[in-house]
Order: structure tokens, then sequence, then C-alpha cells
């Protein structure tokens, strides 16, 4: 049987850029190919310079957050000959995610950035003739070809919804005999729009797991339901006191799960039929992609269009700052940490000094970012929105709620126990939450070998 190595591609065990080499019978696939949230320029990309130019056969997307597809044209250019595998709704949500990281690089670079615009939009468009779109549950060759259910191969890819966002996958690689999985961003229960995963549950030899949420057990007593009804409870509170909620959001994927709790909300009378609603420009055409795909991809509500039913007001970047920010409404504005010069930040400025509005979190933030700030921060203290403008006294209500596109660390032990794996490499997570599965694991399976891989090294797997 032929080696097989495993690359970390990220510069730390984090969660960043993520992109993973695994090289076997003499082909090497990476898996995801992202851009550091927090990180500009190249420091922002994998450690691409580990793998020579042209030595990549497949990269597989699992699905379109920044932080999975955002490096994909700086890889391909290293890589033109590579068929890129991802899902119909990865293409179309990528196709704009990627253009419009395009726009904020150049914007940035107006604004006095010395960092590299690390890719343009000819660039994409170009790249964008090697993307093979893909269906779950089909297995395909690296030339893409869809092979039959029993029909033989040397090595074989298969995708399995993630649950995660609209197009997330896992993905399963066969070769001469041996199973690889890797889960991308997983989440085991049911969302607003997104079902739960559909992962096979098949012997597995090498499992590569995220394992975002390691750091912290759920509340026993925690429900998604519950929790929805705290939301719209809390909603009202605002409302009823004179002011508005900002939720700094995820253009993908967050917003759309707003847009459908608001809804829902709206159908069981916990939210006025008039009360409206704000997202961004970009999640605006994130929301487009999924009303075009709906009745065409596993959901809930799957004929649900979200545009017409909850009809949102669309703030445009450039006019953020002059929008004011008024009682009884609510902005689901990116981005989901606050980072400066996004319209979530512009608004900031108008939420946190009055103790009529709320900020509600919903979704991770890093704490080295202005929505971490605020989520660590006591009434009173100064906020650094950001660094060229004065610090904002923090005086309104912040809440955070649990709606995470990420499963539990429960649920994923659970998956690992169900389906056994001999060897477990630990990604996408921080070291507290890698050190905790690395743990866990290896008593719940003494006979499984359990890694976190380091940055940067090849692995024999």
């Amino acid at each position: 049987m032929a080696s097989c190595t495993f690359t970390r591609l990220t510069r730390a065990v984090e969660i960043g850029a993520n992109a993973y080499a695994i090289d076997l019978m003499g082909k090497r696939i990476v898996l995801d190919c992202g851009l550091h949230p927090q990180l500009d320029g190249n420091l922002g990309l994998p450690q691409f310079e580990l793998i020579e130019d042209r030595s990549v056969d497949a990269i597989v997307v699992t699905h379109a957050h920044q932080d999975h597809i955002g490096s994909l044209p700086v890889l391909q250019r290293r890589n033109p000959q590579a068929k890129v595998f991802l899902t119909e709704a990865t293409r179309q949500l990528g196709d704009i995610m990627l253009h419009n990281s395009v726009n904020v690089m150049f914007r940035e670079k107006e604004k006095g950035s010395t960092e590299p615009v690390l890719f343009g939009h000819r660039e994409v468009d170009t790249g964008m003739k090697q993307w093979v779109a893909t269906p779950l549950e089909t297995r395909f060759d690296l030339t893409g070809e869809r092979l039959g259910l029993n029909e033989e191969t040397d090595l074989s890819m298969e995708f399995f919804d993630a649950g995660h966002i609209l197009g997330s996958v896992g993905v399963r690689i066969r070769a001469e005999g041996r199973t690889y999985f890797y889960t991308g961003d997983v989440q085991f229960a049911d969302q607003t729009i997104s079902r739960a995963a559909t992962f096979p549950e098949d012997a597995v030899d090498v499992l590569i797991l995220e394992c975002t949420r390691g750091d912290h057990a759920t509340d026993p007593g925690f429900s998604r339901e519950a929790e929805e009804l705290r939301l719209a409870k809390a909603f009202q509170d605002v409302f009823d006191r004179g002011g508005g909620v900002l939720i700094p959001t995820f253009a993908l994927g967050k917003t759309q799960e707003v847009l459908a709790m608001c809804y829902e909300f709206r159908r069981k009378g916990l939210l006025r039929p008039d009360c409206p609603i704000y997202i961004g420009g970009l999640g605006a055409k994130l929301t487009e992609v999924h009303d075009r795909l709906s009745g065409h991809t596993r959901r809930q509500h799957p004929n649900l269009r979200l545009a017409d039913e909850v009809a949102p007001f669309v703030i445009a970047g450039q006019s953020a700052a002059e929008t004011p920010m008024k009682p009884n409404r609510i902005y689901a504005l990116s981005s989901g940490m606050m980072t400066e010069h996004t319209v979530s930040n512009i608004f900031a400025r108008k939420v946190l000094a009055s103790t009529n509005h709320a900020v509600f979190f919903i979704g991770y933030c890093d704490p080295e970012t202005p929505g971490g700030y605020i989520q660590h921060a006591k009434p009173g203290d100064l906020i650094e929105l950001s660094p060229d403008q004065d610090p904002v006294p923090l005086n309104c209500q912040v809440e955070k709620f649990d709606f995470s596109g990420h499963a539990t660390r429960e649920g994923l032990r659970n998956f690992v126990n169900r389906v056994k794996p001999k060897k477990i490499l630990l990604v996408h997570g921080s070291p507290e939450a890698s050190n905790w599965f690395r743990e866990t694991l290896s008593s719940d399976l003494p006979d499984t070998k359990v890694l976190i891989p380091e940055p940067g090294v090849a692995l024999e797997i």
C-alpha cells in the first residue's frame, strides 16, 4: 500500500485560513483554501509555499465561507490545471463571495492600505472555468467523471450534506481500500434553514474532524426552540422601551437564518408583521441565491423565498453612515465580528452609547475583534471600534444567543464514537478546543490514534 501524508497548511492551530493537503497514490488533493478573517495580505493566506506549483490534482471546497474559499484564486493561479470540486450552491455563493473580496481589497487600497490585492475579478472568472459542481452522494474521480455505485476505481470522492450552511459538505475519499473522511464545518442539528448533516456512519480509517466548539460544553437544558423564543421576547423588550436591535451577522448563512427566524416569528405572532428588517448589500445578494435555489436543495422551508416573504430593506455600504438607527427595527448587518469599516461596525457607533438600543450576537466572535471586545466588556467601558476614531461608551444592552452553525462538542463526540475511526486528525479549532477533543476521544477510543497536526508538517497517516 502506498504511503499517505497529510499537511496542515494553516499557519497556526486555530480557526483561520483553512487548507489541508492530502497526498495519496501519487495524487495531491487540497481540502479547502480559505483566507484568514483577521489577517491581511499574504499573511492571511494558507502556507501554499509548502506545496510545489502545479502539483495539485484536485481542490475540494466544502462551502463558501471566506475561511474555506477565500484564497481559491491564489491556489488556482499556482495550479491552473487542477479541477475544483464543490456543490452547485457553493459555486453560486462562492462566485459572489470572491468578487466581494476583490471589492473589499480595492476599497482598502483606496484608503491607504499597503497590503497587496491578492487577486482580481478577471482571475476569479477565469478560475471558475475549472469549477465542477457535483451533486451529493455521488461518487466521482479526479477528472470529475461520475462513477456507478459499484464501479471500480483507484481513487474516488463523494460529498455528503454537512448541515452548516447552504451547499456545505463533508467529503469521503476512498483509495486502495482505505476510507478518509473530512467533515468540513458540520452541524448535526437542524437550523432554521439548514437541515442536520447526513454523514455516513460506515467504517472510517482516517477522520479529519473540525473541533470549533470543543472549548465549552453545551448547557444540558439547551434547545434551539427555547433559544428562538428567548430571542423573540428580547426583540419585544427592546421595542417596548423605544429601541432598535443591531445583530452583527455573517452575510452568508447567518443573515438568511435571521430572516427565516423573523418569518417564523411573524407567522406565530411573536413579531409584528410590519417590523422593518434591514440587511446589507452582500447579504441581499446571497439571499437571492438562497431564493433561486429554493425547491432544489435540501433544507427546511424548501420553497421559502426570503426576499418575497420577509421583504427586508437593504443598506448599501456607502449609505451606512447616513442611515439612522431607528426604534422598533431589526438591523442584521455584516460583519458578524463587527470588523472595522464594515456596516455593522459603522452602525455600532449609533447603538453603543444608547440605553434604549441593543446589540444581539448570534454567532462566534474572535475575542480580538470589536465584536469580541463588546461581548467581554462591562457597562460603561470604552469600546474601540476603529483605531482611527474615538472610543464609544458601552451603554446599550448586549445579549448573546446560541444559533451556531457548528456541531456541539457533544454531537461531534457522539459521531466519532459511532464511526470509530482508526485515526483522527483534529483541525479547525483553538488549542483549547483541540486539546479537549484529543483527551476525550483518546479516552473514549483507546485503540484510536488522536492527533493535532502541527502546521506545515507533513504527517504520515
